[in-house]
């Protein structure tokens, strides 16, 4: 729940689709009516009904729909969303890249337009506010993307970065990359992940408790690695082989 947004989470297989649906909307219901009461009221024409899964099991699905107290209809959507970032139902985050890609090459546009009028530092700092920031929000959700999805972001960093030093489109970015002291986008995935550290904040405060229940850390033995804490990931319960994404880790190794 957020100030004027709130988000409903419900898990379900496609065979008990209807079952479910059901309990959602009377979930809904119940939240019209508390509004209702507090002289709020919950607009449908911002109400978004978004169906996560693989393809071959959201296709099991027969005409979703969503029935608000209203008498309103909402089909699911391709896509929303949440806190700036936008989800699709494959978790792909196609559209996401794709409106980063139109907002960033807009700006560039911009900044190739009056660089010449402008010192370094002035289009590093506009490019840094305008278009990295972009890059950087919530890059962690990237990880373990496919490499043809982190080129695209590659892509627009690359764009960037000639266009804050004024060279030729067609210039390698590489040599201006380290020019600028400019981590790479899986590099700066990776930094983003390291600096958070969600798992040491689980384990250490538990903030999230059904999470800190999915991970459980192994016995210590005399090895020459038993000063390091050594985590086992959750079991699999399907043989299926997406399910290994289900919880995803990465290895981070050691400081020295």
């Amino acid at each position: 729940m957020y100030a004027d947004d709130t988000q409903l989470f419900i898990s379900f297989q496609p065979d008990l689709f209807s079952e479910n649906i059901s309990n959602l909307q009377t979930a809904l219901s119940t939240i019209a009516n508390w509004m209702t009461s507090n002289l709020l009221c919950l607009s449908s024409s911002k109400t978004e009904f978004l169906l996560l899964g693989l393809q071959s099991q959201l296709n099991k699905i027969q005409n979703p729909t969503l029935h608000l107290s209203s008498g309103i209809s909402l089909p699911h959507t391709a896509s929303a969303r949440n806190l700036g970032f936008i989800f699709d139902s494959n978790l792909t985050f196609s559209d996401q890249i794709s409106a980063i890609s139109r907002a960033c090459f807009c700006h560039i546009h911009d900044l190739r337009r009056v660089r010449p009028i402008l010192d370094f530092s002035t289009a590093h700092a506009i490019c840094t506010s305008l278009a990295h920031s972009r890059l950087d929000y919530c890059n962690s959700l990237y990880l373990s993307l496919p490499k043809t999805q982190l080129n695209r972001l590659q892509h627009i960093q690359n764009s960037l970065a000639r266009a804050v030093v004024a060279a030729p489109r067609s210039s390698p970015a590489d040599h201006i990359l380290k020019s600028l002291h400019w981590l790479k986008v899986p590099e700066r995935i990776e930094y983003k992940i390291i600096s958070t550290r969600p798992t040491y904040k689980l384990l250490q405060f538990s903030r999230s408790q059904y999470l800190r229940d999915n991970i459980t850390i192994q016995p210590s033995r005399s090895t020459r690695s038993s000063d390091l804490v050594t985590l086992l990931r959750p079991p699999v319960q399907s043989r299926l082989t997406i399910t290994n994404h289900s919880f995803r880790h990465r290895p981070i190794a050691p400081q020295l």
